[in-house]
């Protein structure tokens, strides 16, 4: 209680907990909405950056959602960055409650109102990695074709972001890089390599988001790198071997399987999640994909809504039946299973 106090008495004080950590608000179980009566702020541009393979940085986790950028890595380094007049400009829009920058139409959080309660001081705590779109699959909801970029000056400028980021994580600690938005962790030779380079002494974490057919062959190699993961987020968007080697085009499911049977020892080691893209083709199988992850020791299965990428000459056809009654007695049935993250059915 005397931690209650003092965070409350800080804030009246202030009257701002921007100036307050926003960890003391958990530690303490604060509620910021409901006891201080502060609207919800989201908290990604003041701890995360995202770098795409320009070097362009943003202050959000998805350049579509926050489309400005703050600065570029290959002139400035992450600090001068994200502590730069056009990131607090940014900042001030959420601040003031009116996300004017923000593509309010697209950003997952603003849909579902799960924005948090509080934001803290503008602090690095995320860097999400989008400077290579290398994969070993050509999924017909992400592309048209295999994308691998194997030499080249395009591969080299890579590279060098990879050093850059390397070289500010080597005087910064506690900080998790997710990677595999854009391309595969493990089928990048760019990742590939940020991965090997890391300094071996900094307390990073990953969370890699991977189509999974690589997972043994490159941890078994790259061993040190189990013990920074965080989350492993694997995408399958089938639980049927059709289904599955329909929509992960040069995918196979035998390889996965044997993948997934390896991971699975590691589940109390790290999380381990499911990704299901959801569209016309694969609605039906939502439940089958809970199974699944039952069977090798996932601890979530998150289902997103089909987004078009422009891959699809009719995109209409591809999209998820949401007025199909089966459809919707499926997606309420998902919905309450205790491994189920969904997005908002309107």
């Amino acid at each position: 209680m005397d931690g209650l106090n003092c965070c409350l008495n800080l804030y009246k004080k202030t009257n701002c907990c921007l100036m307050i950590d926003s960890r003391l608000f958990d530690w303490y179980k604060i509620n910021t909405r409901k006891d201080l009566g502060i609207a919800a702020r989201c908290p990604k541009p003041f701890d995360t950056v995202l770098i795409d393979s320009q070097g362009s940085c943003y202050i959000c986790e998805c350049t579509a959602w926050l489309p400005q950028s703050v600065g570029n890595l290959h002139r400035d380094s992450l600090d001068t960055i994200f502590q730069s007049a056009q990131a607090e400009h940014l900042r001030d829009s959420i601040r003031d409650g009116t996300y004017r920058y923000c593509n309010a139409g697209q950003c997952t959080w603003i849909i579902k109102n799960d924005v948090r309660n509080h934001v803290g001081p503008a602090h690095i705590r995320t860097i999400r990695l989008a400077i290579d779109d290398s994969c070993n699959l050509s999924c017909p909801s992400c592309r048209k074709s295999v994308i691998f970029h194997k030499k080249g000056k395009m591969l080299q400028m890579r590279m060098q972001l990879a050093d850059r980021i390397n070289s500010y994580l080597a005087s910064h600690s506690n900080i998790t890089v997710h990677i595999g938005s854009d391309g595969d962790p493990f089928a990048s030779l760019v990742y590939r390599y940020f991965m090997r380079t890391v300094p071996r002494d900094s307390t990073l974490k990953f969370n890699l988001q991977t189509n999974g057919l690589l997972m043994k062959n490159m941890l078994q190699r790259q061993s040190h790198i189990i013990n920074r993961i965080h989350t492993i987020n694997i995408s399958i968007d089938g639980a049927s071997k059709k289904t599955y080697e329909k929509l992960r085009r040069g995918g196979k499911w035998e390889k996965l399987l044997e993948n997934l049977k390896y991971i699975s020892q590691y589940h109390k080691q790290f999380d381990i999640q499911f990704h299901m893209v959801v569209q016309n083709s694969n609605w039906h199988e939502m439940e089958l994909m809970l199974k699944l992850a039952d069977t090798y020791n996932a601890h979530r299965v998150i289902f997103n809504k089909i987004t078009d990428w422009n891959t699809y000459g009719n995109f209409q056809q591809h999209e998820v039946p949401t007025h199909n009654k089966q459809f919707g007695l499926l997606f309420d049935k998902v919905k309450q299973h205790p491994k189920s993250t969904t997005w908002q059915l309107i």
